[in-house]
């Protein structure tokens, strides 16, 4: 086997699991993914502490 073709699967093998790994995290994040509520607006309070600006 020569040289080059070495090379080559190494680099093939490398992202061949490279590609996995990302997809099993994609995965993961998809499927554990919880949408977050909507936002409301804060009603406004009074605060207690003075505004010096």
């Amino acid at each position: 086997m020569s040289l080059t073709m070495i090379i080559v699967m190494l680099i093939s093998g490398w992202l061949a699991v490279a590609a996995a790994m990302l997809w099993g995290v994609l995965r993961i994040t998809r499927r554990h993914h919880h949408p977050a509520p909507p936002a409301t607006a804060p009603e406004e309070t009074p605060s207690p502490h003075a505004n010096a600006h």
